[in-house]
């Protein structure tokens, strides 16, 4: 998994913001956090795509939605794509196995009661 934190645009009313590749679930995500009004330690989620599989597969498609909050450096899209090449090679082990195994269960179970 990779990580890079945004620079924030000015005026926007952000805490921070990250994208990143996320190999287990060969996703790109994008993220913006606020500070909690409740706790100012804390942070809470303003944005945050590309929690399932596949779900963003290109660095554009992260990009994009971050847009409006960031000022978005020109290299990110190749820093990005460098980052899922770097995992080409790397299966899920037994653990993430098994965790896509529950999700696909869990997905299955709520499309039935919809």
């Amino acid at each position: 998994m990779s990580r890079h934190q945004l620079p924030l645009r000015e005026g926007v009313e952000a805490s921070s913001a990250w994208i990143g590749w996320d190999r287990p679930l060969l996703t790109f995500f994008a993220q913006v956090f606020v500070t909690d009004p409740a706790d100012p330690g804390e942070e809470v989620e303003l944005l945050w795509r590309g929690t399932s599989e596949r779900e963003l597969p290109r660095p554009i498609d992260a990009i994009r939605l971050l847009e409006p909050y960031c000022d978005i450096p020109a290299e990110i899209a190749v820093s990005l794509e460098v980052d899922r090449m770097k995992t080409l090679a790397t299966i899920d082990g037994p653990n993430q196995q098994e965790a896509k195994a529950f999700l696909a269960r869990l997905e299955a179970r709520g499309s039935r009661s919809e």
